[in-house]
């Protein structure tokens, strides 16, 4: 499948945004360790907290999440703890994603895990049991999911979980998003020195507890009003030009609320409301945009793409978490981008930077989305200065946000399908 894009003449949108799947796929794992009946409210209707209920509610002895990375993970430490014997497997690209820290931590504290395939990678056979250890040491610049999952577990351990992590702590409010939820559910866990985490035994209470609106899914629309902005700078701009996302919340513990702070660098100004958030025209722009995505990596295609648009050079470090996403962002960020003529740089596994070089554009670009909904999103709101932008399988944003193109059509884009 493949959609031809074009911009809206105006935008004055109301967006119901989906709820938090970060949040959603916690609270379901807390939720069914807790063994209550109580059920999280809001939940997303996105492919990876579909996958997780399923799973959770009729697990059978195989469970597949297809792309769900989230799900692997979480997934990963919950069978560890949860009586019966299941093999755990995934999408092809799941299957080259590792997993191996995860489960080294899990076997340390005597989880039953073997590899059915590839050391290191998904399919995993896990049989549940009794974990009897309750101390753990990981690098800190790992995949926050890891840390998270082994977190969600730690109040069924017999002795709790002491968990320790060494040198940079990358993605830090993921995992204190995670201690938070936690404590909404009964549970005791905190941070007892800045690298270290004790959590306490004695499970979890059932909680009657409601998600909140997603703020990744936000930053597509800040996106949108920023490149509008752009587009009609110098002129006098249409009336009423905002986009209202009700239920985000200003004391969010989402680590990607950062991004209304960054935008504001980028001209959008976010005023909050009792419901949620209005975005609006604001002041004007910086000339060149450096930044630290280390704690907020969902956002950097959407900065990227954003920036090099607006023609503002920028260098974000912190990336070194986006080669083992749905795909490696960072060579599918510079392969698209360099389509539309502008050429990226990837230093040290972990930066990307544009100093403003550009390239012969593609006169008919195609944009690949590689699997992966947040390349889909972060490339749509382009057609508000790129009319009639095609992009392939734009289906893979229900894998976050399946209402996205829908929205998109609400705001006043034309998106149809070409053959």
């Amino acid at each position: 499948m493949e959609y031809q894009i074009i911009g809206p003449t105006t935008l004055d949108a109301l967006i119901s945004l989906p709820s938090s799947k970060s949040i959603s796929n916690r609270a379901l794992i807390i939720h069914a360790l807790s063994g209550g009946t109580t059920r999280p409210a809001n939940l997303s209707d996105c492919d990876d907290t579909r996958v997780m209920n399923l799973a959770l509610s009729n697990p059978g002895t195989a469970i597949d999440i297809g792309a769900a990375g989230t799900a692997m993970r979480f997934l990963t430490a919950y069978l560890s703890v949860t009586p019966g014997t299941r093999l755990l497997t995934g999408s092809e690209r799941m299957k080259h994603r590792p997993i191996g820290p995860l489960v080294d931590a899990l076997r340390n504290l005597g989880a039953k895990i073997d590899y059915e395939e590839r050391e290191g990678f998904p399919p995993l056979r896990i049989i549940g049991t009794r974990l009897e250890g309750n101390s753990v040491t990981l690098a800190g610049n790992i995949s926050s999911q890891y840390i998270s999952a082994l977190l969600m577990i730690g109040p069924m351990l017999p002795q709790g979980l002491r968990l320790h992590l060494i040198g940079e702590i990358i993605s830090r409010p993921y995992i204190n998003l995670t201690l938070q939820l936690m404590k909404s559910y009964g549970a005791e866990a905190g941070w007892i020195t800045p690298d270290t985490i004790c959590v306490h035994p004695g499970g979890y209470k059932d909680t009657a507890f409601t998600v909140e609106s997603d703020w990744s899914a936000a930053s597509y629309w800040y996106e949108a009003l920023a490149l509008f902005l752009f587009k009609h700078r110098g002129q006098a701009l249409p009336d009423n030009i905002r986009v209202s996302l009700p239920g985000l919340r200003e004391d969010s513990f989402q680590g990607d609320s950062r991004g209304a702070r960054l935008f504001t660098k980028l001209g959008v100004q976010t005023r909050y409301t009792p419901t949620g958030v209005t975005l609006m025209p604001g002041n004007t722009c910086v000339e060149y945009l450096e930044e630290d995505f280390v704690d907020i990596p969902d956002l950097a295609q959407t900065f990227v793409v954003t920036c090099c648009l607006m023609g503002i050079p920028f260098r974000f470090t912190g990336l070194q978490s986006l080669r083992i996403k749905e795909t490696d962002r960072m060579a599918a960020l510079a392969d698209e981008l360099r389509k539309l003529g502008y050429v990226l740089s990837c230093e040290q596994d972990s930066i990307l930077a544009w100093d403003g070089k550009r390239c012969p554009a593609q006169p008919s670009p195609l944009i690949r989305t590689y699997e992966d909904h947040r390349m889909a999103m972060a490339f749509a709101p382009a057609s508000i200065l790129l009319p009639g932008l095609h992009l392939a399988e734009p289906q893979v944003v229900s894998k976050s946000y399946p209402h996205f193109w829908a929205d998109l059509r609400r705001a006043g884009f034309d998106v149809r399908e070409v053959d």
